[in-house]
């Protein structure tokens, strides 16, 4: 496979690459729109965790990107001629790919006033009919949310709908016809008892094949119309489950990227196991379960059809029904009980399988397969165990189902004989009767039968339920400010943080100010804290106390996005994605200019790994990095962390992988490039203090001394100070 390689373009006008200069048109439209409604928000804010296509937000997405950005919008498609002025401003769709906002209409005058997202928020005037040639026939309305105005007079708590049955009354409409459907279908299917009752008491005795003949035509049109009805039913019930199914879907994994740090749940392997038990409602409401549930109403229909023809025969029926009743009841509890523990140990084998092979050098190093092993073993027997058990409750409903129904059969021509000979029912009744017995009872067997299915889904469905309700750094309802740019003066007041389920704190009443283009350097033992304060600035955490500002603002009223695209981040844990280097560099930012990716490589040592590689920035890394070195990891970090050129820098031990000469390497690529920039190190080496002109010593979470570089130095070298 021939390398790909990026060749630097010959000098032409220079223009600074920064992420504003990606071509999104409806991010473009949508951050305009935020404007002149009053509560902008940033297109890296808009665009945040959405599944884009090609680096551009796709119309399909455009409604979950509106939401961003605090507003309603729908795609309609509305020639020029038909839009009013009260529906303004409104995003036109127009080719090839390009947008623009709808400002102003003057049907009499001809035309019209629009926003280009390549010229900003300034204003044009274009004749309609020029309009027309480039229009698509397609608008996004849009309108600022109603949770999202702010009535400080009578303050309104916003609405949110249900992750699950919101999903599922978006599809009522579905439903309906579903409904419809199942009425339908059961009534066509009395027909064939009905039919057979007229076939042995009045064409048999009386020889009316003309009247069989225009019988048969009838029934065989029942069966044609019956057929239709149940392909359309079923077609419409895996419709609406695969459209509730995907979003709910898509709705959990954005919660799971979306959610708190500190509401990060400690076993992968188990979270893991939880997300997987979605697969468990999908299957209930795209399967034949949902048809079975619908079906269940109509079994009275069936009971009234038998009254009907055999009077008391009916009461039989009723008692086969009452016996399945109290069998369901009988075993719901220790078929929900054998169900959740096989989960529980289901999510236990998670846990166990993805620590191990994420942890197999150590394992093996360390001599500790027996322990897995065991514990691996232990998990699969539990599941085993209780699996066992559930599928012995669910099979033994559908036996005491199987022998209701027949039962009921039999007693029902039993009491049928005694029927004819007393006169009160014919031959062709009591058949009628017996077929009947199915389509009455039929729906009940396979709702019991639906008992495991239904316990595994409800399950699923609380487990999931606790995780939607998990906090989020970017709630519905909150209102971000918008920083289109920062300084980088950053400040800690009186800041207290302890880690979930801990009893000590990491931070204890921190206070300094680091100025715009200040570096600072925090040292200390270790666990004093260092690490939590630059997630505690990325905003990955909260303060339990005090505050944390940046220019002058809280942290908290930013949005988390835009935060962290101004600020640069090496981690102390490195996390590579499979993929190549360029992929890893390029995170987050895939059209991204090839002349940043070069600098950041330059400037991170990257260059220095890959230039004698066959495939260059086309080198596979492997999972999690696998295939570099510690060191040629942390340089793709750095080299990701100067990507945008932030005007904050977080290094936390960056060098802590590479060898002498790569470090000082880095170190004197890196002293140009920070100056007028913030940058926060934190380091054990004093090779990489020659980068800061100030330190802070932290101790047990507490400063123990905040100077100029010189003067913490050489009270650390006279003794006056340790670590």
């Amino acid at each position: 496979m021939k390398a790909r390689v990026i060749q630097k373009k010959p000098e032409s006008w220079k223009v600074e690459g920064h992420s504003d200069t990606i071509d999104d048109p409806i991010t473009d439209c949508l951050a305009m729109l935020s404007k002149i409604f009053g509560q902008p928000v940033s297109k890296t804010a808009i665009r945040a965790g959405l599944p884009l296509e090609n680096n551009r937000l796709s119309v399909s997405l455009s409604a979950r990107a509106a939401a961003r950005a605090g507003l309603s919008s729908r795609v309609l498609a509305r020639p020029l001629k038909e839009i009013s002025r009260l529906e303004l401003p409104c995003i036109l769709l127009l080719k090839p790919n390009r947008a623009c906002i709808l400002t102003d209409i003057d049907h009499q005058a001809g035309t019209i006033t629009i926003l280009l997202p390549e010229t900003g928020m300034g204003k044009e005037t274009v004749a309609i009919e020029e309009m027309k040639a480039l229009y698509t026939g397609y608008s996004i309305f849009a309108h600022p949310l109603f949770d999202r105005v702010r009535d400080s007079a009578k303050p309104k708590k916003p609405r949110h709908r249900n992750w699950f049955w919101g999903k599922i009354l978006d599809s009522w409409r579905i439903y309906r016809d579903v409904l419809v459907a199942s009425f339908l279908i059961n009534v066509l299917g009395l027909a064939t008892p009905f039919f057979i009752l007229n076939v042995y008491d009045r064409v048999i005795p009386n020889n009316a094949f003309e009247t069989l003949w225009v019988l048969s035509v009838g029934i065989g049109i029942v069966y044609l119309f019956s057929l239709l009805m149940q392909g359309l039913r079923g077609y419409f019930v895996d419709l609406a489950g695969q459209k509730a199914s995907i979003t709910m879907s898509s709705e959990l994994f954005e919660k799971t990227l979306g959610m708190k740090m500190s509401s990060r749940p400690e076993s992968v392997g188990s979270f893991t196991n939880k997300i997987q038990q979605f697969d468990s409602i999908r299957d209930f409401i795209t399967s034949l379960s949902i048809t079975a549930l619908v079906d269940l109403p109509f079994v009275v229909l069936g009971l009234l059809a038998i009254w009907y023809i055999s009077g008391s025969v009916v009461i039989i029926h009723m008692v086969a029904i009452v016996v399945l009743i109290v069998y369901s009841i009988l075993i719901y509890k220790p078929l929900k009980t054998s169900i959740e523990k096989s989960y529980q140990a289901s999510s236990q084998k998670s846990a166990v399988l993805v620590e191990s092979i994420n942890g197999l050098e150590n394992l093996k190093m360390l001599g500790a397969e027996s322990k897995v092993q065991h514990d691996w073993e232990e998990s699969v027997s539990h599941i085993s165990r209780w699996g066992a058990r559930s599928r012995f409750l669910s099979t033994s409903v559908n036996h005491v189902s199987t022998f209701v129904q027949s039962s009921c059969v039999v007693g029902v021509v039993i009491a049928g004989v005694y029927a004819i000979s007393s006169g009160n029912l014919s031959q062709g009744g009591l058949i009628a009767v017996v077929i009947l017995t199915r389509q009455a009872i039929a729906p009940m067997t396979q709702f019991v039968s639906l008992a495991a299915r239904f316990h595994r889904a409800h399950t699923a469905y609380r487990t999931l339920k606790d995780l939607m309700k998990m906090d989020v750094e970017r709630p519905a309802e909150a209102s971000f400010l918008h920083r289109s740019s920062m300084r980088g003066e950053l400040e800690f007041k009186n800041v207290s943080f302890k880690y979930q389920d801990q009893s000590i704190q990491a931070l204890k009443e921190i206070s300094f100010k680091i100025e715009a283009g200040e570096h600072v350097g925090l040292i200390g033992s270790i666990g004093s804290g260092k690490s939590t304060l630059g997630k505690i600035l990325l905003g990955l955490y909260e303060p339990d106390n005090g505050i944390v500002t940046v220019d002058g603002t809280d942290i908290r009223q930013i949005d988390p996005t835009d935060l962290r695209h101004f600020i640069g981040c090496v981690p102390q844990d490195i996390t590579l994605f499979r993929g190549t280097v360029r992929d890893n560099i390029t995170l987050g930012h895939p059209d991204i200019d090839d002349e940043m990716i070069i600098r950041a490589a330059d400037l991170s040592g990257v260059t220095g790994f890959i230039k004698n590689h066959a495939q260059g920035f086309d080198m596979q890394v492997g999972e999690q990095g696998r295939n570099l070195s510690g060191g040629q990891r942390q340089t793709i970090a750095l080299a990701r962390a100067m990507l945008l050129d932030p005007p904050i820098m977080i290094l936390d031990e960056p060098s802590s992988s590479m060898d002498a000469r790569t470090e000082n390497t880095m170190c004197k690529k890196l002293q140009p490039i920070l100056k007028n920039r913030t940058l926060v190190l934190v380091t054990h080496r004093a090779s990489l203090l020659t980068l800061v002109d100030r330190i802070v010593v932290l101790d047990n979470g507490m400063i123990r001394a905040d100077g100029p570089k010189e003067n913490i130095m050489e009270a650390l070298k006279n003794g006056q100070l340790t670590l």
